[in-house]
């Protein structure tokens, strides 16, 4: 028995020499916490050195000028010639332009370290006058400031300036004087203050964002009082529409209840024995509208353009500050404003500064509509007009003109101003149309003083 419960031991044990064991592991949250913020902390650090390593390849590459980029790859190309042919010329050559690459850093050392100031005497002048400008340039550390260029772009130009050398927290004071001799919008700004050598190969430059628009306004002459609308009658001209309180009388009738008694007629109301209550017609002042050709076709020349932008400004200026009702219109030029009547751009024309700042940034239109499609179009607007002055150059001829006041009512007064430059001021009168020739401005007055307009 003790033999057989050995040899089934042995068996057993020598049967089977396979082991199964199973590793539990169990993780540490803390470790992996740790391994993910360091990974998170690379990623960034990454993208900030990227970012920063961008930037400073940005701030390299606009640092050279054209000029610049064709030394260097004259260098190059001239050092792997002379490399490859054993060319002393191709050496000396990349030598030099190397050489004067190196010579133009020390003109961009130092920092840019300034506060700048640009100051506007004024947003708005007549055509012929000028505007000061002021720029103040402040040193904003403890250190002496190197003599930079300060560029200002004024309208379609390039104005320089030199900034000397500015000691610590020093600052100066830069005048400009810039003639308005047209009409127009003049962008000032924005301000650069740049560094670089006498050579132009390398240049540093950093931008203010100030920017100031100077609204150049036509030239005007005041014209007579009430000349706006061509009336000298106070109480205006009587309409058809019944009223119950205005200036000129119509007639009486029954009272009803709800009437003002200050309006009752009390002669009338003793004769009858019934009150009875004054009846008014409704009286308006001229409403004026001024329609400006900006074709230039129509016009002989830009200064001619220009003397009608002054007659049409003239008499719009004149309606303004006499508080009529007017309506201020131009051809409609795409692309600026969309226009509130049909085919025509309406100016703004709230008070006197708006209504001039309207006319200095209108513009000369090529493929405008003929003044005979924009008296039509002006005419269709739906709008109660008393007088309407169309203003247009030397070009269109008097049946043009006839056919532009034909589409309007015949109670309608139609004045057409053909601006000319030199020529005899003259008018003709035909129906409700009266054409003036003017040559210059101060035409426009004279005529309306003697009654001829």
């Amino acid at each position: 028995m003790k033999s057989e419960g050995t040899r089934s031991r042995r068996l057993m044990h020598t049967g089977t020499n396979t082991r199964t064991r199973t590793r539990t592991v169990v993780a540490n949250p803390g470790a992996s916490g740790a391994l993910s913020r360091r990974r998170l902390q690379f990623k960034r650090w990454r993208r900030r050195t990227l970012r920063r390593l961008n930037r400073r390849v940005q701030a390299v590459t606009r640092a050279v000028t054209p000029l610049g980029w064709f030394m260097l790859s004259l260098a190059v190309l001239c050092a792997v010639v002379g490399a490859t042919a054993v060319w002393i010329e191709a050496w000396f050559v990349a030598s030099a332009a190397a050489l004067l690459l190196l010579i133009a850093l020390p003109f961009l050392i130092g920092s840019r370290a300034y506060r700048t100031t640009l100051e506007v005497s004024r947003e708005s002048v007549v055509a012929g006058g000028e505007v000061h400008l002021r720029i103040e340039v402040e040193n904003t550390v403890a250190r002496p400031q190197l003599p930079a260029v300060i560029e200002l772009p004024v309208g379609n130009a390039l104005r320089e300036l030199t900034v000397p050398l500015l000691g610590p927290h020093q600052q100066t004071t830069l005048p400009v004087t810039v003639p308005t001799e047209r009409r127009g919008v003049i962008t000032v700004g924005p301000l650069t203050v740049a560094r670089q050598d006498p050579l132009g190969l390398l240049r540093r430059e950093m931008t203010w964002r100030d920017v100031h628009r100077v609204h150049v306004h036509p030239k005007t002459v005041l014209l007579p009082p009430n000349s706006a609308g061509l009336v000298r009658d106070l109480e205006g001209k009587s309409s058809t529409r019944l009223t119950d309180s205005d200036l000129s009388f119509h007639a009486v009738r029954e009272y009803v209840p709800g009437d003002a008694m200050r309006h009752i007629h009390w002669k009338s109301t003793a004769k009858t024995g019934q009150l009875m209550v004054r009846q008014y017609e409704e009286s308006q002042t001229a409403r004026l509208a001024v329609l400006f050709d900006a074709r230039r076709a129509e016009y002989a020349s830009d200064e001619e353009f220009e003397l009608g932008v002054s007659l049409a400004a003239s008499v719009s200026l004149q309606a303004v500050r006499e508080g009529r009702e007017r309506v201020v219109a131009s051809g409609w030029i795409p692309g600026r404003v969309r226009p509130s009547i049909d085919g025509l751009e309406e100016l703004p024309a709230r008070d006197p500064k708006q209504l001039l700042d309207s006319w200095a940034e209108l513009q000369q239109a090529a493929d405008a509509p003929e003044i005979e499609m924009l008296a039509r179009s002006l005419a269709h607007s739906a709008r109660d007009l008393s007088i309407v002055v169309l203003v247009t150059g030397s070009q269109p001829d008097l049946a043009r003109l006839r056919r532009a006041a034909i589409s309007f009512a015949p109670d309608v007064r139609v004045l057409a101003l053909r601006a000319e430059m030199l020529a005899e001021p003259s008018a003709q009168r035909i129906d409700s149309l009266t054409v003036g020739t003017l040559g210059t401005l101060s035409d426009l007055p004279q005529m309306m003083l003697r009654g001829a307009l």
